[in-house]
C-alpha cells in the first residue's frame, strides 16, 4: 500500500512539472538557507563545552558602581585565587591568568609574534586541552618552560619534535618546550598561541600577592558538582571583603561558562544578551523562510484543487476513506520535501566555503554526525507535514457526489485561508527587509560618527625597548623622508584604552564622588598626530613644565561637573597636575557606547609607559611606499624586534565586524525569502489566471483593455500585501526599538523606512503579477470562448 502512495505522488509530480519545479525551487532554498543557520547556531552554542566539568566552571567577575558609570569587569586582584582554595571546600580549583599578551619569540633566524597566557598549574585543570606531547603534570612546574600550540610549534620547529627546545621571547628571555597542546577549538573563547607558567618566587609575584586594589588579572574558578551560582558568588564577595574592606564600588559574582560566550554584552552592570540574540533572530529566519516555502507549496497545492477534485471523487467512490487520502497527498509533499533536502546537502557542500568565508567560521557538514541525521528528519518531517497539512486535509474532505455533478464550487472554501497565507509570508518578508534596512541605518550612523580624531593616514606600531632608546634618532629620520606630518608615542593605541583608574581629586569636589576614567601617557604632538581637537587651553609642547601638566576630555568636564578647568590643580596619587588644556572626545573602545572620561599625562624620553609609536603621513603619500621607508628605519634601529604596524582606520573598522556580519547574512536571506514570496506568488497568479482565463476573455471582447485586465487581477493581491504591511510595520517596529535600545548611541527609526519598503514590495507584487497576467490580457480572446 505504502508502495502504491509514493507511485502515485511521483507520477502526479511528473505529470505537473510547472507545479513541481516551483515548490521544489522554493523548498529546497529554503532548506538550505535553514541548513546553513543550522550549522552555525550548531557551532554558536557548542562553545565552551569540550571542557570536561563544563556546568561547574565559573569566572569572577565585578560590577563596578562609579558615579558616572556602572560596569561589569574582568579583571581581578592576583592573589584572589590563592585565596579561594584556602579554607574553601567547594571550590575546586582556581586558575589565575593575564590578558593575552603579544610576544616576541626568535629561534635562529625565524621571527614571529604569538599571543600568550600567564597562568597558574590550575589553568590545566580548571580547562581541558588535549596534550599533544610533554607530562601535563609537570608542563609548568618549571617557571622557564612554555607550553606551545601545534600550530606554534609547526612554524617553528616543523615536523621535528619541539620538546625542550628553547627558543627566544622578546630578545631577553629564554624559555624552553615542555609540552605541546592542540590548538584551542574553534568554538573556545579562551584562546592561546603559548602557556608561561607564573614565577611565584619573583619579587613582582611576590609583591602582587598582596595587592589587594589593583586588579588585572583574570580568575577562573571549578567547583565541585552541586554547587550553585549564588553559592561561589557568596564565597568570591566574601574573601574579597574580607581583604579589601573599605572597598564600596564593587560587588562580585560568579559567571557560569555557559554564558561566556552567548551573554557577553553588559550595559550598566546588568546582562543584557550578547551572541544569543542573533542565535535567535537567525533560528527565527530560518522558520520564517521553511514556512515562505510550504506556504507556497499549500496556496500552489489548494489553487490546483479544480484539477484534483475529480480525481479524489474517483478516488472515494471507488472505496478511498478520508485517511488514505490525507496519506496520499502527504506523501506528494514528503516526496518533494526529501528531493529538496537532497539537493540541499549538495548546494551547501557547494557553497560551504564561500559562506564559511563569509562567516568567519571553519564548518563543516559533517555526514557521518547523528545529529545531522537528526536534524534533517526534523527539517524532512516539518516541511513534509506543514507543507502538506492543509492541501492533505482540504482536498481529501471534498464530496464525491458533488464533484462528480461537477455541482461544486472547488477552490471557493480554499480562498480565505490562501489569503491568511499570502498575508503571513509578505508581513514575515516586510519585517525582514525593514529590519535589515534598519541594521544598515545604525552602522552607517555610528560610521559617520565623530571618532574625535582622523584616522585616516595614521599608522601605529609597537614601541619596544630598542625603539624608546632610539626614538629621538627614529623619529628624526622618518621626518627627513618627506612623507611623514608628524610623529607621536602614547600608552596605547587611539583604538583602545588599557587604563581605568579612578578619577583625579580637585578643590570642591563632593565627599565620596567616585568617577571613573581611561588614561592616557603621551609626549608631544599629541593633537597634531592623532588629529584630536583641542577645544581649550594647549596640547603639550614638551617642555619640562610638562612634566606636571594634565589634558582632560570633554566627557571628563561634564562628569566632574566643571565650568572653566583650564588652570585648576589636580590631584592623582601622590602628585599635583594643573590641566592646561580641553581635548574633544576619542571614541576609543566601542562606538556604539558613550565616551568616557579620559585624563591625559605627559611623558618623554626612554620611558616604559610609551608603549605605541603613532605616525601621520602626509596627504597623497602612498602607504605602501611610506611604510618601505618606515621599515628600513625601525628595522635599522630595532633589528631584533619584528617589524608589524596598524592602519587606524582598519582597526577602527574591524570594532563595526559583528553588525557588519549580521547585517550582510540577513539581506542575503530577506532577498531569499522576497524571492520565494515572488516565486510563489507568481504560481498563485499564474493559477488565478487560468481560472478566470474565460473571464478574462469576456471582458476583452466587451472592450475592457490590456491595462484593466492586468488591474483586476493585480487588485487582489494588492490589497493582501498592503494588509500584510499594516500588520508588519508596529511588529517590527516594536522589535527593532528594542534591540537599538542596547546600545547608548543609535539611529532613530523613521516612518519612511517602512515606507519606502512597503513601496518596493508592492511595486514588485505589481510586476510579479503583471507578468504573468500579461499573456492571457493580450491573448486573442476567441481562443478562450471558442467552446461557449
Amino acid at each position: 500500500m505504502f508502495k502504491n502512495y509514493l507511485k502515485i505522488a511521483w507520477r502526479n509530480l511528473v505529470r505537473n512539472k510547472g507545479f513541481a519545479f516551483t515548490n521544489l525551487l522554493g523548498l529546497t532554498i529554503g532548506i538550505t538557507c535553514a541548513m546553513f543557520i543550522f550549522l552555525w547556531v550548531k557551532d554558536e552554542v557548542s562553545f565552551d563545552k569540550f571542557n570536561t566539568g563544563y556546568s561547574n566552571i565559573y569566572q569572577a567577575v565585578a560590577t563596578r558602581d562609579f558615579k558616572n558609570n556602572v560596569f561589569t569587569d574582568e579583571n581581578m586582584v592576583f592573589p584572589l585565587a590563592t585565596a579561594l582554595k584556602t579554607g574553601y571546600p567547594n571550590i575546586e580549583q582556581a586558575a589565575v591568568t593575564t590578558q593575552t599578551q603579544s610576544n616576541l619569540f626568535n629561534l635562529n633566524n625565524a621571527k614571529l609574534k604569538r599571543d600568550v597566557l600567564y597562568v597558574n598549574e590550575d589553568f590545566l585543570n580548571v580547562f581541558t586541552w588535549k596534550f599533544v606531547k610533554g607530562n601535563a603534570a609537570q608542563a609548568l612546574k618549571d617557571p622557564s618552560s612554555i607550553i606551545i600550540t601545534q600550530s606554534f610549534a609547526k612554524a617553528f620547529f616543523g615536523d621535528a619534535d619541539a620538546i625542550n627546545k628553547t627558543l627566544k621571547m622578546n630578545n631577553d628571555q629564554s624559555v624552553k618546550v615542555s609540552a605541546v597542546v592542540a590548538d584551542p577549538p574553534g568554538n573556545s573563547t579562551v584562546r592561546f598561541d603559548a602557556l608561561i607558567p607564573i614565577n611565584y618566587s619573583s619579587p613582582q609575584a611576590k609583591q602582587d600577592m598582596n595587592e589587594w586594589v589593583n586588579s588585572s588579572w583574570r580568575v577562573y574558578i571549578k567547583v565541585k558538582e552541586g554547587t550553585t551560582e549564588a553559592e561561589v558568588s557568596r564565597i568570591i564577595n566574601g574573601v574579597m571583603k574580607k581583604h579589601n574592606p573599605n572597598e564600596k564600588v564593587s560587588t562580585y559574582f560568579a559567571y557560569p561558562m555557559s554564558k561566556w560566550h552567548l551573554y557577553h554584552d553588559f550595559k550598566d552592570g546588568k546582562n543584557v544578551g550578547g551572541m544569543i540574540e542573533y542565535v535567535r533572530l537567525f533560528s527565527i529566519i530560518a522558520l520564517v523562510i521553511l514556512l515562505i516555502a510550504c506556504v507556497n507549496f499549500m496556496n500552489l497545492s489548494t489553487a490546483r484543487s479544480e484539477k484534483r477534485a475529480k480525481e479524489v471523487g474517483i478516488r472515494k467512490t471507488l472505496g478511498s476513506d478520508k485517511k488514505q487520502l490525507v496519506i496520499q497527498f502527504f506523501a506528494e509533499s514528503m516526496i518533494l520535501s526529501l528531493i529538496a533536502f537532497v539537493l540541499s546537502v549538495i548546494l551547501v557542500i557547494a557553497l560551504m566555503p564561500m559562506f564559511n568565508q563569509l562567516v568567519d567560521k571553519q564548518l563543516l557538514l559533517n555526514i557521518g554526525e547523528p545529529q545531522l541525521w537528526l536534524g534533517a528528519l526534523i527539517i524532512i518531517l516539518f516541511t513534509g507535514i506543514t507543507a502538506g497539512s492543509y492541501p492533505a486535509l482540504y482536498l481529501s474532505s471534498f464530496n464525491p457526489v458533488k464533484v462528480l455533478k461537477g455541482s461544486i464550487q472547488v477552490g471557493k472554501g480554499a480562498v480565505t485561508p490562501r489569503r491568511v497565507l499570502v498575508v503571513g509570508q509578505f508581513v514575515m518578508s516586510i519585517l525582514l527587509i525593514s529590519s535589515t534596512i534598519i541594521i544598515y541605518q545604525q552602522i552607517q550612523h555610528v560610521k559617520n560618527r565623530d571618532a574625535g580624531y582622523n584616522a585616516n593616514n595614521l599608522i601605529m606600531l609597537p614601541s619596544t625597548g630598542s625603539t624608546n632608546r632610539n626614538y629621538d634618532v627614529i623619529k628624526n629620520e622618518l621626518m627627513q623622508t618627506g612623507m611623514i606630518k608628524a610623529v607621536n608615542r602614547t600608552f596605547s593605541p587611539v583604538t583602545n584604552i588599557w587604563w581605568l583608574s579612578g578619577g583625579p581629586d580637585y578643590a570642591g569636589k563632593p565627599a565620596g564622588e567616585q568617577i571613573i576614567f581611561s588614561g592616557m601617557y603621551t609626549d608631544v604632538n599629541f593633537s597634531k598626530t592623532l588629529g584630536v581637537k583641542v577645544l581649550q587651553g594647549r596640547d603639550f609642547d614638551g617642555t619640562p613644565a610638562d612634566s606636571s601638566n594634565m589634558l582632560l576630555n570633554k566627557s571628563a568636564v561634564a562628569a566632574m561637573g566643571l565650568k572653566n578647568p583650564v588652570g585648576m590643580k589636580m590631584n592623582y596619587g601622590p602628585n599635583v597636575y594643573t590641566v592646561i588644556g580641553i581635548t574633544d572626545d576619542i571614541v576609543m573602545t566601542s562606538p556604539y557606547e558613550s565616551v568616557r572620561p579620559m585624563m591625559t599625562y605627559y611623558r618623554s624620553g626612554n620611558n616604559n609607559n610609551l608603549n605605541m609609536i603613532n605616525i601621520r603621513l602626509n596627504d597623497g603619500v602612498q602607504p605602501k611606499k611610506a611604510l618601505a621607508s618606515i621599515k628600513s628605519v625601525y628595522n635599522k634601529y630595532s633589528p631584533d624586534d619584528l617589524f608589524e604596524y596598524q592602519f587606524a582606520d582598519q582597526e577602527y573598522g574591524a570594532k563595526f565586524y559583528t553588525e557588519e556580519l549580521i547585517s550582510r547574512i540577513t539581506n542575503i536571506f530577506a532577498g531569499l525569502a522576497i524571492f520565494i514570496c515572488c516565486l510563489g506568488l507568481a504560481g498563485l497568479a499564474s493559477f488565478t489566471i487560468e481560472k478566470r482565463f474565460r473571464e478574462i476573455g469576456i471582458r476583452k471582447v466587451l472592450g475592457a483593455s490590456v491595462k484593466q485586465v492586468i488591474m483586476l487581477i493585480s487588485t487582489e493581491f494588492l490589497k493582501l500585501v498592503g494588509l500584510a504591511f499594516i500588520i508588519a510595520v508596529p511588529v517590527t517596529w516594536y522589535l527593532m526599538h528594542n534591540w537599538l535600545q542596547k546600545y547608548a548611541y543609535h539611529v532613530d527609526m523613521s516612518i519612511w523606512v517602512f515606507g519606502f519598503v512597503g513601496l518596493c514590495i508592492l511595486l514588485l507584487t505589481l510586476v510579479v503579477v503583471s507578468l504573468n497576467t500579461l499573456k492571457a490580457a493580450t491573448s486573442n480572446p476567441v481562443k478562450s470562448l471558442r467552446s461557449e
